[in-house]
């Protein structure tokens, strides 16, 4: 579909990776150490996109205006550094469809609103990140996600033309930026998609509904 490609960029929680087991246990265990009652993982999943914001919201009620809502979050922020890579693991498909971008052989990164306090150190645990070109967060530059400059700045260090890149996400905002660095924008329909999300309404260049899906578009699979 389109084999002027490059490089595919890629959103890392809800598209690579299912971290939503490790952001509720951290929302959870706060929970727990102030005598409330546990929460299902499936409570939580669904916000698992929203990182602190989501699973403060689910644990607590709480926003970002509320009362006491920067302590909570960096008590969360501790809780999930000390178990981040417990039960995260890899989507089903996406090993085989990273294997397969390599052999191809196209070039690929991340582009993630994950601040660098986590994502560095759970994409380096990781070995599905061994071979990523890049790993851009989201104070990597002075802006994230819906903002294009993530996804400019991780296409300056491949070295590869923003046009000639897509990027794949599982939220709105990465369609937002995607479609103003100039990229083709894949939706991950498979993952965090929130309760009321309509993808459709995404302006995505493609869509699909497994990770493998994607090989197909770029004629691989």
């Amino acid at each position: 579909m389109w084999n002027h490609v490059q490089a595919v960029l890629f959103d890392l929680d809800g598209t690579l990776i299912d971290s939503a087991p490790d952001l509720g246990a951290a929302a959870d265990k706060m929970r727990v150490d102030r005598g409330m009652a546990s929460l299902s993982l499936a409570s939580y999943r669904h916000m698992a996109g929203a990182g602190a914001r989501g699973m403060l919201g689910i644990a607590f009620g709480m926003t970002p205006e509320s009362d006491g809502f920067a302590e909570m979050r960096e008590e969360f922020f501790r809780n999930y550094e000390r178990c981040m890579t417990e039960r995260t693991y890899a989507f089903e498909g996406v090993v085989q469809m990273i294997h397969s971008l390599q052999a191809a052989p196209l070039t690929w990164g991340v582009v993630t609103n994950k601040p660098m306090r986590f994502a560095d150190p759970l994409t380096q645990q990781m070995p599905l990140f061994a071979g990523a070109a890049t790993v851009v967060s989201g104070d990597t530059t002075p802006y994230s996600k819906p903002h294009p400059e993530p996804l400019l700045e991780a296409a300056r260090r491949m070295n590869i033309a923003p046009e000639r890149c897509i990027y794949v996400g599982d939220d709105e905002r990465d369609m937002q930026a995607g479609r103003a660095a100039g990229m083709k924008t894949v939706a991950a329909c498979y993952g965090y998609l929130g309760l009321k999300a309509d993808t459709s309404h995404w302006e995505a260049d493609a869509h699909i509904n497994s990770p493998l899906e994607l090989l197909k578009l770029l004629g691989r699979g």
